[in-house]
């Protein structure tokens, strides 16, 4: 009861608080502006991703979690394009194979409970050619002692922080799945304590 109280209530607004680091938003604008069409976000969470299209036509929302939803609505009203809420999940994308340009996830890959199928279904839906956008907290291949930490302390992240993983490794992932990488970078994000400081910004492409 307390547990689903605080994944209802106070999650969803620690979240809007957290994700708003100012290190944070930096990579999004890094990783949205030049986005054009229409967009699929996964993990559409409070609308912070908002602002920073300045070319699309329209942004599909898939946000399994209504509570967080809600704190999106004033964001969403003084959008310039249409925003389209999808309450589904990331394992079960609601949309036909090949049907889309730009997928777009920041900070979501990490909670995502089956990653690789996920990740199967973004590539499904996907047209040959299209894009996904990635930004997102990552395992620290560079240094072990964080490394460790963070493998230590994901049972407990993922009780706190609505399922998130500190100890996944992104990169491989979409390498796996099939994608070609157009550009991949990684940063230590300011602001952020160092077992999820390590970022991967990423653009791969669906052959």
């Amino acid at each position: 009861m307390l547990y689903k109280l605080y994944q209802q209530h106070i999650f969803p607004h620690l979240l809007n608080q957290v994700m708003q680091t100012p290190s944070l938003m930096d990579l999004r604008r890094e990783l949205l502006l030049d986005i054009s069409g229409e967009v699929l976000e996964i993990g559409f969470g409070t609308g912070l991703n908002l602002p920073f299209y300045q070319s699309v036509d329209k942004v599909y929302a898939l946000e399994p979690n209504p509570a967080i939803f809600k704190l999106a609505e004033a964001r969403i009203q003084q959008a310039g394009f249409q925003v389209e809420h999808i309450q589904a999940s990331a394992e079960t994308l609601p949309f036909a194979e090949n049907n889309l340009e730009n997928i777009v996830s920041t900070w979501t890959l990490c909670s995502i409970a089956e990653l690789e199928q996920s990740m199967q279904e973004i590539y499904r839906v996907l047209q040959p050619g299209g894009t996904l956008h990635v930004v997102e907290h990552v395992l620290n291949r560079q240094n072990l002692n964080i490394q460790r930490l963070q493998h230590l302390l994901t049972p407990i992240q993922k009780k706190v922080a609505d399922g998130c993983h500190l100890n996944r490794d992104i990169e491989t992932a979409l390498l796996e799945t099939g994608f070609e990488i157009e550009t991949l970078n990684y940063i230590d994000a300011e602001g952020i304590p160092k077992i999820g400081q390590r970022m991967l910004l990423a653009r791969v492409r669906k052959p």
